[in-house]
């Protein structure tokens, strides 16, 4: 972990991406190890675009997926899809090693919307790393949703299409009327 937030790491991201003055988080707001179990998703998303501790614009994603004889009838497939929501642009299976890498913006959508079909005693591993920069460009944000936490997004034609959309507008409302000492202690005791 030390090495993938060091400076030669850092100017190599820089180098891949373009985007200048990349910086580490060393609290790993919403990154780390994560897993997914079988029959479990995650429903297609924008991430959250400002850390809640340094207030830093988070601007690229690095996911390493850590699956050994991962299969393709698995699932679990990371997809980005693109702005209106009509078609995935990108599906890659999550195979040991591997590395997806992508720009965060408000409307970089992306997930893994299908239900894990793997077997009982296998789950899907990822380890993801998050890299922010003081500052981004007005293209890259939604206006009127500058400072927001994921959104999530419903594929055309899924059963709950809609759903998503109120339940973002009421977390968002919910943290805009909570008291900032209070917002916070909810945020610790979640992460324990």
């Amino acid at each position: 972990m030390h090495f993938l937030n060091s400076e030669p790491f850092l100017n190599f991201l820089t180098e891949l991406s373009g985007i200048e003055k990349l910086l580490p988080d060393p609290y790993f707001e919403g990154g780390g190890c994560h897993q997914i179990k079988p029959g479990g998703m995650l429903k297609i998303h924008a991430d959250f675009n400002k850390h809640r501790i340094t207030g830093l614009d988070r601007r690229l994603n690095f996911l390493i997926y850590l699956n050994k004889d991962w299969k393709e009838e698995y699932g679990g497939h990371f997809e980005l899809w693109n702005t209106d929501m009509t078609e995935s642009k990108a599906k890659i299976l999550p195979l040991f090693n591997r590395v997806a890498m992508f720009s965060t913006t408000d409307f970089s959508y992306h997930g893994h919307p299908d239900k894990l079909t793997c077997p009982p005693d296998r789950s899907r591993k990822s380890l993801a790393l998050y890299y922010y920069t003081n500052g981004r460009p007005k293209e890259e944000v939604n206006e009127g949703l500058e400072d927001h936490t994921t959104l999530f997004k419903e594929r055309k034609g899924d059963v709950s299409e809609g759903s998503m959309k109120n339940y973002n507008k009421i977390v968002n409302l919910a943290i805009d009327l909570m008291p900032p000492l209070l917002y916070r202690t909810i945020r610790n005791i979640r992460k324990k």
